[in-house]
């Protein structure tokens, strides 16, 4: 909408990012990081509100920016719709130039106090209550608990994504995070029914959109959490299946527009579901696994996350890792 980007440019803001295209509307807000986002609710170009709910999901954790909704419809029927669904305010289409500029300003001073607030209190404590440690090393079981009695998948994927991260100059803090929060990966498993979860041999496509939803599964139960921990969880959970070249889902994102945090539980993932045996599959060599590895780098998986991990593996690091595991399992 030029009248919009003229309005707010001659009201001094100037870092602006217009997206028409709705398939492109998430993987932007990943890659934008924007204070303030202006939804056009009547585009034409897909269901406004099945868009709305898929930029909402998005706009959680650190993505967090407050969404105004613009429409010839302010109806009180449609604006219980859009707030349910993740509207904080509303403009009226066509847009007055006044208007919008007071509420832009209005909520853009919410997002900057939310940001002080936030920046008042400690990003993590390395010291977390053993408590709230063990609650969430439960509710990483809950997920895996019908295909993985055990919980060592979810050991795995914690202390080999951190593992991960510490040779990515990760800090101490940061590194302890992704630990508690890499298990979190699959939480989305328990809205996902027996019948395909435990199939044996391959879904229909039907089948296989049901299991795909639970990355934005995960991403509604974690969503809302003031800790870094289930904030970072909801990020996993939300992007672990996007793929390198942009074919991954659920939202298509591409490179490095998908958080380094997903990247790395994407490739630690893949890789144990390779290496174990499950209802549809036998297990796979290490030979066999590290070649495809290999081979979906820079596909499937980033280059870089696939190097660190083929090489951990060689040395014997990720063995060493299970062993340690498996004494406190």
């Amino acid at each position: 909408m030029a009248v919009l980007q003229h309005t707010l440019r001659t009201a001094g803001y100037g870092r602006i990012c217009p997206v028409c295209d709705a398939v492109e509307a998430a993987a932007a807000l990943v890659e934008f990081r924007p204070d303030l986002v202006l939804f056009n609710l009547d585009a034409r170009t897909t269901d406004g509100f099945e868009l709305l709910t898929r930029l909402s999901g998005v706009l959680e954790g650190d993505l967090w920016a407050p969404m105004v909704v613009l429409t010839a419809d302010l109806s009180m029927q449609k604006r219980k719709l859009a707030v349910s669904l993740g509207a904080l305010d509303f403009l009226r289409l066509p847009p007055d130039p006044l208007e919008v500029e007071l509420r832009v300003r209005n909520l853009l001073e919410q997002r900057f106090l939310r940001l002080q607030k936030e920046s008042d209190s400690p990003v993590y404590a390395p010291d977390a209550a053993p408590t709230e440690i063990d609650l969430l090393k439960r509710l990483a079981l809950v997920a895996e608990y019908r295909d993985d009695e055990t919980g060592l998948h979810t050991l795995r994927i914690g202390a080999w994504s951190a593992a991960i991260s510490e040779i990515l100059g990760y800090s101490r803090d940061e590194t302890e995070i992704l630990r508690l929060a890499a298990p979190l990966h699959d939480i989305g498993k328990i809205g996902i029914p027996d019948r395909v979860l435990l199939k044996e041999g391959a879904l229909t496509p039907a089948e296989r959109n049901i299991m795909q939803s639970h990355t934005t599964i995960g991403a509604e139960i974690l969503k809302r959490s003031g800790s870094p921990v289930v904030q970072l969880a909801r990020q996993i959970a939300l992007c672990h299946h996007e793929r390198w070249d942009g074919l991954g889902y659920p939202i298509g994102l591409k490179g490095e527009r998908a958080p380094q945090a997903a990247r790395i539980v994407a490739v630690v993932d893949a890789f144990d579901a390779l290496t174990q045996k499950r209802p549809y599959k036998p297990a796979w060599s290490k030979e066999a696994v590290l070649n495809e590895m290999r081979s979906q780098s820079g596909r499937q998986f980033d280059p870089e996350i696939v190097l660190i991990l083929v090489t951990l593996v060689e040395s014997g690091g990720v063995r060493d890792i299970d062993n340690r595991l498996r004494q406190i399992a």
